[in-house]
């Protein structure tokens, strides 16, 4: 330490217990601890930046002046093992820690005065650096979280009032009480009343008679009695409430029905272990035809995502993102310096330029040396694949869902994604690369007995087509699969585009024989995503239908759904909506049969309003699709439904600004002052920061945060040719299960041929059974044809 005070006199201090430490891959790139020259962890600010050719820990303390950092190495033991290891599950996690599998150096060093030790530090530094080795870090904690979901108590197990014991004997604990069902039982911890379970994972038979039982009687809490451990935990289900919970008056509520808890042996699988075990077991065929392996493709574009914990619907749409020369040209700048931050792990700008480097560069594509193959083993070696930890965490800040490490919704995602890269910054020189999927929707009314017209516009980025569902196999027992005939992306567009009549009163005639309302395409984007939905209400409970839909491999002629627009004949409504509104008044009858299925009064009104007013199966995907909309229980507006008059009164707009924080008055009050645009509104909100708290004041000089456009998005100009260029596809029969891989078409490495390639997660192949998986897939990604 000689001739550096630096090493003794720094103002460092060892990480708290809430502070994230960055010592395993560079905040700014992949490059990680298992380079050769290590990576660099600030003991300042724990910032990681990688030594190699980039370096960017020595640009981290150019622009931060932190003097001190602690270079980490690391390298694989070499273990013998008399038998291949285990496949880590939630069900059999293995205590094998770092230390027994990596050999790891450190060193201090000194930027300031050029030197390093790793030798006698000193009590105060060395206290530092045991500090950062001991830290979980940040991805490790990531990695934790994927394994474990906290549940909590709520009101109704606090406040659980049971009854008196009637006539439950340990006889009446073996069998549901309305069917001959003897497992995935439930108690009803309040009456003592045993129902079956709905049908779970892996086969596990159910009736939803303890649903049923739940919904005639109110009762609220029971029990899986084959879950019941002797260490007093247990699967404990609230259906007011519609979540997993805890009890932790369990023992007391399981005595009270004759149960003691420490005699009690646990003979079922939990339900989170029965989510882990069907994620576990849903792999997409890793073989041809005629049983060879898959061979693994790598190479620039060509760049597998680890799997951080049911984070497969994070990789598969972020694959088929970057895989789009406008989130190339956007975030791929391999020669430029990453952003002037503060923070790099933080800054949604600096973590989309780390993935694109990532994906796209070509540095990481290598087979993994690590992973030996036994000889006798079919397998190939894949590469490691990227875990992108970082950018899971920052899109899924404050986010109710992906904040989470449950499986979620890939098109969910999508959208979120969108939004955020929405919300952020974008220069001249970078076009936001959203802009690129953005089309006008034009919504047709035509009143059925005067005959005017009135047109509304919508500015969208993608399309939801409901695909109709033909049985070919009616199902008649638990054992028997439905099969369904096969649909065309055609017919689906041509139901999306199609006419329907609405129940609607005309402000112009008064008369209440209602309108024909079509959709149709204003302009069209670049890039058009398609969300496929295949749901139906099963047991209470959204289910995927496995319905087959034929796209075709060459070009799809989008110019026959382009609109026209009003026509010199057509005779327009009135738009004043002081001269008479359209009112919008729910169908008796369509509102009676959604609430018997349990939605409220104010959600039915809605779904009926945003679906046409006269299709039962449309209002219920709509809804099951919008439980999480901060608007839905806003009562609907019975003033106009269409025209820039009605932008404040517009639930739809309204719902998509909210999910992204903004609350139901100031996104009215931001559509009305922007007729409308739902754009133009969200950069309205950011540039009218003061507006709620002075209504009188309607301007400010502060910059909008995003770079929005007046003009009207997509292209109107022919041919209108479309080609399929990437899709989503998904296992299981839920979308919150199961398992989501991306395939994409692209050049092969070597050849100008295309080809689709399958991303499974870290593994990239040549995809041989694309034909027979593109029938299912739950998100379509088509491209203009130049």
């Amino acid at each position: 330490m000689t001739g550096c005070h630096h090493f003794e006199d720094a103002d460092v201090r060892p990480p708290t217990s809430t502070q994230p430490v960055y010592r395993e891959d560079c905040t700014q790139c992949f490059d990680s601890i298992d380079d050769p020259s290590g990576l660099n962890v600030c003991l300042q600010c724990f910032n990681g930046g990688c030594t190699g050719e980039r370096n960017h820990a020595r640009l981290h303390h150019a622009r931060t002046n932190h003097v001190l950092a602690l270079n980490v190495r690391r390298t694989r033991k070499k273990v013998q093992r008399d038998e291949p290891p285990q496949k880590i599950s939630k069900l059999a996690i293995l205590a094998e820690t770092e230390e027994d599998r990596y050999d790891t150096a450190t060193t201090v060093i000194c930027y300031a005065c050029q030197v390093e030790s790793s030798g006698d530090l000193g009590d105060k530094l060395s206290a530092v650096v045991e500090g950062v080795m001991k830290a979980l870090s940040f991805s490790k904690r990531e990695e934790v979280k994927a394994w474990e979901q906290e549940f909590v108590p709520c009101e109704h197990t606090l406040r659980l009032k049971q009854q008196e014991h009637g006539n439950v004997n340990r006889k009446d604990l073996k069998q549901c009480s309305m069917c001959e069902l003897k497992e995935n039982l439930w108690l009803c911890l309040e009456c003592g009343n045993v129902g079956c379970g709905r049908s779970q994972f892996g086969g596990v038979g159910g009736n939803s008679h303890a649903l049923a039982h739940a919904d005639s009687s109110s009762h609220g809490v029971a029990v899986k009695l084959g879950s019941i451990t002797p260490e007093g935990s247990a699967d404990i289900y609230c259906y007011k409430c519609n979540e997993e919970r805890i009890d932790p008056n369990l023992a007391a509520h399981l005595a009270h029905w004759g149960i003691n808890i420490a005699e009690s042996e646990k003979t079922e699988k939990s339900l989170m272990e029965l989510q882990v075990e069907q994620n576990l077991k849903w792999e997409f065929a890793m073989t041809s035809d005629d049983g060879s392996i898959l061979q693994p493709i790598f190479g620039p574009g060509f760049t597998g995502l680890k799997n951080l914990g049911n984070s497969c619907y994070l990789a598969s749409i972020i694959q088929c993102l970057f895989a789009l020369p406008d989130f190339e040209r956007r975030y791929f700048h391999p020669n430029e310096e990453p952003p002037h931050v503060n923070n790099p792990a933080e800054d949604l700008e600096t973590q989309l330029r780390k993935l694109a480097d990532g994906l796209l560069s070509g540095r990481y594509s290598k087979p993994d040396s690590d992973v030996s193959v036994q000889p006798d083993s079919p397998e190939v070696p894949h590469q490691r694949g990227l875990a992108p930890a970082m950018f899971k965490h920052l899109i899924g800040r404050g986010h109710e869902e992906f904040s989470t490490m449950r499986q979620q919704d890939a098109f969910e995602l999508l959208l979120h994604l969108f939004k955020l890269i929405t919300l952020s910054r974008h220069s001249e020189s970078l076009a936001n690369p959203v802009e690129s999927f953005r089309f006008v929707l034009e919504q047709r009314l035509q009143c059925l007995d005067c005959g005017k017209v009135r047109y509304k516009y919508d500015e969208q980025d993608n399309i939801s087509l409901q695909v109709p569902a033909r049985p070919l196999v009616s199902k008649k027992s638990l054992e028997q699969t439905t099969t369904y005939e096969t649909v065309t992306m055609k017919e689906c567009l041509d139901i999306f585009t199609g006419e329907e009549v609405v129940e609607l009163k005309c402000s112009g005639c008064g008369s209440n024989k209602g309108f024909c309302k079509r959709s149709r395409f204003k302009s069209l984007p670049q890039h058009l995503v398609i969300n496929a939905r295949r749901f139906e209400l099963i047991n209470w409970v959204p289910t995927k239908l496995n319905i087959p839909v034929d796209i075709s491999d060459g070009d799809i002629d989008m110019s026959v759904y382009l609109s026209p627009g009003p026509l010199p004949t057509e005779e327009l409504l009135p738009e004043d909506s002081e001269t008479g509104a359209t009112a919008f008044t729910a169908n008796p009858e369509l509102v009676q049969q959604l609430s018997s299925m349990g939605f409220s009064q104010v959600r039915c009104e809605n779904a009926l309003y945003a679906t046409g007013n006269s299709d039962l199966e449309g209002a219920m995907n709509w809804l099951l699709a919008h439980l999480d909309d901060p608007a839905i229980d806003k009562p609907v507006s019975q003033g106009n439904v269409t025209g820039a008059d009605s932008a404040e009164h517009d639930i739809e707009k309204i719902q998509q600004l909210g999910e992204m924080g903004i609350d139901a008055n100031e996104a009215s009050k931001a559509l009305s002052a922007t007729g409308g645009d739902v754009n133009r509104a969200l950069d309205w909100v950011f540039s009218h920061p003061d507006s709620l708290e002075d209504d009188n004041d309607m301007s400010t000089t502060q910059e909008p945060r995003s770079a929005l456009p007046r003009e009207t998005p997509g292209k109107t100009d022919l041919p209108a040719r479309y080609k399929l260029q990437s899709l989503v596809c998904h296992k299981g029969g839920s979308l919150h299960a199961g398992h989501y891989v991306a395939f994409i078409n692209r050049e092969m490495p070597g050849n100008d041929k295309r080809a689709w390639v399958l991303y499974n997660d870290e593994k990239v192949v040549k995809a041989d059974n694309f034909e027979e998986m593109k029938q299912f897939a739950y998100v379509y990604f088509l491209s203009r044809s130049e």
